[in-house]
């Protein structure tokens, strides 16, 4: 007779990831599978985005490298020598643009700060590896080019969720700004929402059936194994109504910056599945969007 330990009481079989199944990992993993209205929140900002560039002075699809893709939406500050908030877009690394997250620029600009969107090739055109490359080029693109939006280059601030949470991760992350010349302390400070900072389950899920990543680019893309040299403030949100396993990205990486010392502001979003709180930075009076524009220095 085998004997049952306390453990085996609480074991699945068929795991592939932590206690999920493949079908309950793939469930975790889908944003759009369990927010099944977030058509409606992705049309409000792709709408008000457009609304957004006939309204407010931008210049639309700035080259910032070699290929058609490779573009920045800037809408540039009022003064000159302004913060810089460069924006990087989500969609699963496999959809939406630079395009979809310029309504926001209506409360950066009007704040007295100079608002940055930035494009990349999609997946699974682009390996993840190559996604994160164009975002870091375009980041020191806009670092080489401030004054010309009236940016300060040593008052840059990047902000993205979702799969722009990650890459944002990524911009915090170690070991690349020294090949493109640029300060360890380039960035001044960070909000991720929403963002996927450990990619191994990814890859496990049928997400990775467009990220096609494998055990070792999952490793080389994820935030939380490639933590920053230097410390800046970071804004962490999620929505309460995200899957568990969203939920704990954010958290594991609230932890893992803690953990140094380092400044860290938590924010659950009541009630707000995945794409609820899309809307929100447009927003001056919004939380978020308080305690952002609070980080940047901007009362």
């Amino acid at each position: 007779m085998v004997s049952t330990t306390r453990a085996d009481k609480f074991f699945k079989p068929n795991c592939v990831y932590r206690n999920y199944t493949q079908a309950e990992l793939n469930t975790q993993y889908s944003a759009r599978g369990t927010a099944p209205d977030g058509d409606k929140y992705r049309t409000f900002i792709s709408e008000n985005s457009a609304r957004v560039r006939k309204e407010m002075n931008c210049r639309v699809d700035e080259s910032y490298g070699p290929t058609a893709a490779e573009v920045l939406n800037i809408f540039p500050a009022e003064r000159s020598g302004s913060p810089i908030v460069y924006f990087i877009h989500g969609g699963y690394w496999r959809s939406s643009s630079q395009k979809d997250v310029d309504l926001y620029a209506q409360s950066f600009v009007p704040a007295g700060c100079a608002y940055v969107t930035v494009n990349y090739l999609l997946a699974p055109v682009a390996s993840i590896d190559e996604i994160v490359r164009q975002c870091r080029s375009g980041l020191d693109w806009v670092f080489r080019n401030a004054p010309s939006f009236n940016g300060d280059p040593d008052n840059i601030h990047v902000v993205g969720r979702s799969a722009g949470g990650h890459l944002t991760g990524m911009m915090l992350a170690d070991g690349w700004r020294e090949d493109f010349d640029l300060p360890d302390n380039l960035i001044k400070s960070a909000c991720v929402l929403s963002g996927l900072f450990d990619l191994e389950p990814v890859r496990l899920s049928n997400a990775n059936e467009w990220a096609k990543l494998d055990k070792e680019s999952a490793f080389r893309n994820s935030p939380i194994h490639h933590m920053p040299n230097a410390s800046c403030p970071l804004i962490i949100g999620w929505g309460e109504n995200e899957t568990q396993e969203f939920k704990r990205q954010s958290d594991l990486y609230r932890v893992a910056w803690l953990s140094r010392g380092w400044p860290c502001l938590s924010m659950e979003f009541p009630g707000k599945h995945h794409f609820a709180s899309m809307p929100d930075l447009m927003y001056p009076e919004e939380p978020c969007t308080q305690a952002l524009l609070s980080q940047i220095g901007i009362n």
